[in-house]
This record gives C-alpha cells, structure tokens and sequence, in this order.
C-alpha cells in the first residue's frame, strides 16, 4: 500500500516508471516464493538462529524506508531533477534493500530447513536482480543531470 501510494504521488509530480516490463514477473517471484513458505514451512522445526538472523535484517529495511521516505516504491520510479538519495545506507551501498531482500529469501527458508528452496529463489532472485539493478542505472543514469566542464 506504501509503494503504490508513493507511486501515486510521485507519477502525479511528473516522475515517469523505468523498465516496468520486468515488474510482473519480480511480484511473481516473490509472491511465488511467500506462498511456497506458507503452503512448506507449517510444521516444520525451526533453526533459531537463523530465524533470528532474518529478523536482524529487518532494521535495515525500517532505515531504508525511512531514509528513502515518500520516494520508496518497489517499482523503478524516476522524478527528474531530483538529486539521487546519498544518506543513510545509500552513503554505503548503492542498493541496500536489493541486499536485504537477497537476505530474506535465503534466510527465511533456512530457518525452516528448506535450504533447497532457499538456494532455487536466491539463484531466480538473483538473475531478477541482475535485470533490475541494470534497469535501475540506465534509469538513474538518464536522470541524473551530467556533469558540465571541459574534456581533457
């Protein structure tokens, strides 16, 4: 509901979506794999470490939510003219919630002994994350302004 209503807002301030042909199947993906856990996991024994491990990971996303603000969406959504989000973890990493999303769906799985279906997500997750991230830097590479000077 947050992503769609800081979509919302941002289209309406003239921002346009980059690359949304990938974006069904990123919502398959992770849609696929919620459902397998819920239709897997129930009964299951449950490794606490690693439950506890996936749930070490979740103050990262509060401080990406928050430092990313109303500009927050799980699509590619590009406003021009606005400066790229350098603070927080963007001051470390350049697409810290791609890291914590590769972090839930290996580490949740674990947590309930399906390391099969941990290792089958991570590897479709990462192929999807290649096409995202690619998509993601052609479209801020676009909106980014270009530095003026001369050329050596």
């Amino acid at each position: 509901m947050l992503s769609n209503h800081n979509t919302k807002r941002l289209l309406d301030r003239g921002a346009w979506e980059a690359a949304p042909g990938h974006y069904p199947f990123l919502v398959m993906l992770h849609a696929s794999w919620l459902g397998g856990l819920w239709w897997l996991a129930p009964g299951r024994s449950i490794d606490v470490e690693l439950l506890l491990a996936y749930l070490a990971v979740q103050p990262l996303r509060i401080w990406i939510l928050a430092t990313l603000g109303r500009r927050w969406t799980t699509r590619i959504i590009i406003l021009p003219n606005s400066p790229l989000v350098v603070r927080g973890p963007y001051a470390v990493i350049s697409h810290p919630n791609y890291l914590v999303v590769a972090a839930e769906i290996a580490l949740l799985p674990m947590a309930f002994h399906l390391g099969w279906y941990a290792l089958i997500f991570s590897a479709l997750n990462g192929v999807m994350m290649l096409v995202r991230i690619s998509a993601e830097n052609i479209a801020l590479g676009i909106a980014r302004p270009k530095p003026v000077g001369r050329a050596l």
